[in-house]
């Protein structure tokens, strides 16, 4: 297929409260979409056990985040959870222009900003949690987080959920199974567009 025939790339960005599922749900959708790319962002948070450099994300310190910014190699980038997060430009172009799908796992900030900067493009699901005492139970029992952490993400989360209704598809995981089909669902329909 010749370049001016390719199909352009889409962006699916999935976007839910800390604790929300969203990591499993992502892990079970790469599996079964084998075509999609994810995006790996920039950030200067700590490397959780398990996470890969280059994998998960380009794990960074502040000052070198702050540079790159300097340059303006991020699309976008914002302040999340008090740790910079940022996605490359060339990336997501490289990406775009050879027609792959790439999947996002971004918050709500970065979410606008695809849509704003790609509205034909960007398609955003957002996952919520069945409540917040769910979402609380679920950060607790992940044993990864200080408890100023837990109550910085309960106080973003309260936020993030204001706005779930403002994005392309709306999830709410209050059983994996079912959360999980309705995933595949969506981005089985974006895909075939």
């Amino acid at each position: 297929m010749s370049k001016a025939t390719k199909k352009p790339g889409k962006l699916i960005i999935i976007v839910a409260p800390s604790g929300s599922g969203k990591s499993t749900l992502l892990t079970r959708l790469k599996s079964d979409f084998p075509q999609l790319c994810e995006s790996v962002s920039y950030t200067t948070r700590a490397k959780r056990p398990g996470e890969e450099h280059g994998k998960h994300y380009f794990f960074v310190d502040e000052p070198e985040f702050l540079k790159i910014r300097g340059r303006g190699e991020f699309l976008e980038w914002a302040l999340v959870h008090g740790d910079y997060k940022g996605t490359s430009i060339k990336f997501v172009q490289e990406h775009l222009d050879c027609g792959t799908p790439l999947i996002f796992d971004l918050d709500v900030q970065g979410a606008d900003f695809f849509k704003k900067a790609f509205p034909n493009v960007a398609k955003v699901i957002f996952i919520s949690p069945p409540s917040l005492a769910e979402l609380e139970k679920r950060l607790r029992h992940r044993h990864t987080e200080t408890e100023e952490s837990i109550q910085l993400r309960l106080k973003n989360a309260e936020k993030e959920l204001e706005r779930m209704h403002d994005y392309d598809y709306n999830i709410l995981n209050d059983n994996i199974e079912k959360a999980y089909s309705e995933l595949f669902r969506i981005v089985s329909e974006i895909l075939e567009r």
